[in-house]
């Protein structure tokens, strides 16, 4: 293997952390998982759960106590991960699905995405997984920044071994539809090494965005871990065991991917990055810890998302950080480290300091928290949070009042101040209407023919 090579750059607080040059820029794995939960990790605390591969990741790195996924569902996570940016601001403030009727996103064209950034500054891009940010042209993931694609376009699929949205086959290689026999799971993490094992040796470096669909509904593990689970914890919910099954085939699958990654020569090379899309699904099972409610909420159990950064060598092992990240921070972090030039004023903001071990001001004194949904629960109207710490002002339902919650002295949102901060509401709805009006000036609607 050749010797890592460094190009010192002149960084307020980086000055004892390197970043790469050419040739020997780092190498970037990004891997989502969709709807886990914030305690739904055994190294998270949950006492019925073996995850030894994610365990061992996140002891091997930095972990984040309290990380923001951008959106409590999955579409507009994705496009705030790979934007950069507010997903609201890139016309993605809800989830894009297959019936107009009920789709309440379209990545906007004048979104230049950030794999883009990175085939610019001569990296292979490529996504194995869930897409979940358009099903059509111009909205697919080889137009609009990654050079391979191995994946899933839809949103969700009903069954984990047919692969089919709604009767539709939204199953790609590259630009060829595809149609496989496997659970997604063990497809996607095949697809993983095939294509580590395809770079190896390459003197490009590579982003790899690997986005399982697990351990989204429906809960449908492999008999034969399902039956694990079962064996191991007598006393374990039917519902929740199969939560667990489908969460620890998911870690397994991880630890062959990072497995392939070591016996390539790539690992030492390679910055891993670990997080979910969104909280865990309380209504299957999903262990938030101590957190307040869960997916599809902009309460704590709704955002928070258990996360991690691995770099050997670069970033201490065994370290953790309460320090506040949001999905949208991740890329611009791990491309100011790989030295990748982001050409457009985005949102999100580079924590490398903190990766480094140093201290940092906060990202942003206010984070706002965006969700538009249909149905009768929402009616086509968003929910919203922002949080200038200690405060969280939330509107969890758009026919209930403002609330408003002290993170610092009652982080399960308990008692609501509102009441009695009325300078507090007032302040903080007024920052949360502009940051709605930003929105509302994106499209979110594909544009009739």
């Amino acid at each position: 293997m050749r010797p890592f090579l460094f190009a010192f750059v002149l960084l307020p607080g980086l000055q004892d952390f390197v970043l790469a040059s050419e040739p020997e820029r780092p190498n970037i794995l990004v891997i989502l998982a969709d709807d886990l939960g914030y305690g739904d990790l055994a190294c998270r605390g949950a006492k019925d759960m073996r995850t030894p591969n994610l365990d061992g990741l996140f002891s091997r790195g930095m972990e984040f106590t309290n990380f923001y996924a951008n959106c409590p569902v999955c579409s507009p996570t994705r496009a705030a991960l790979l934007s950069g940016r507010y997903q609201e601001l890139v016309g993605v403030p809800g989830v894009i699905r297959t019936h107009p009727e009920n789709n309440w996103g379209y990545l906007s064209p004048n979104a230049t995405m950030l794999p883009k950034m990175a085939q610019r500054s001569g990296y292979h891009t490529a996504i194995v997984g869930k897409w979940h940010l358009g099903l059509t042209s111009p909205n697919t993931p080889l137009q609009r920044g990654f050079d391979h694609l191995h994946g899933f376009l839809g949103d969700m699929m009903d069954d984990y071994y047919n692969h089919r949205r709604h009767g539709n086959n939204y199953m790609y290689h590259d630009g060829t539809e595809i149609d496989p026999a496997g659970h997604a799971t063990d497809l996607f993490t095949q697809w993983s090494i095939d294509y580590l094992n395809s770079r190896k040796g390459k003197e490009k470096p590579f982003l790899l965005y690997l986005a399982y669909n697990a351990p989204h509904t429906p809960i449908q593990p492999p008999k034969e871990w399902e039956r694990k689970v079962l064996q191991r914890e007598s006393a374990i919910d039917p519902q929740r065991a199969k939560l667990v099954a489908l969460i620890e085939h998911m870690d397994d699958g991880i630890g062959n991917v990072l497995s392939a990654l070591k016996e390539n020569g790539q690992s030492e090379n390679t910055i891993v990055v670990f997080t979910s899309d969104n909280g865990g699904q309380l209504s299957v099972g999903a262990n938030n810890g101590p957190l307040r409610d869960g997916k599809q909420s902009v309460y704590e159990g709704g955002l928070k998302v258990p996360t991690a950064f691995v770099w050997p060598g670069r970033i201490a092992a065994g370290t953790q950080t309460s320090f506040t990240g949001m999905s949208m921070d991740i890329l611009p972090t791990v491309f100011q480290a790989a030295g990748i030039n982001i050409e457009q004023g985005i949102e999100g903001r580079s924590f490398l300091p903190i990766l480094s071990g140093k201290k940092q001001e906060l990202l942003r004194t206010q984070m706002f928290f965006c969700r538009r949904e249909g149905g009768p629960r929402y009616g086509g109207k968003t929910i919203e949070a922002v949080i200038e710490f200690p405060w969280k002002l939330l509107q969890n339902s758009p026919w209930q009042p403002l609330e408003l919650y002290n993170l610092q002295a009652d982080p399960q949102e308990q008692q609501n101040l509102a009441g009695t901060n009325r300078g507090v509401v007032n302040r903080l709805n007024a920052a949360m209407r502009l940051q709605l009006q930003k929105g509302g000036s994106v499209p979110w609607q594909q544009p009739a023919d």
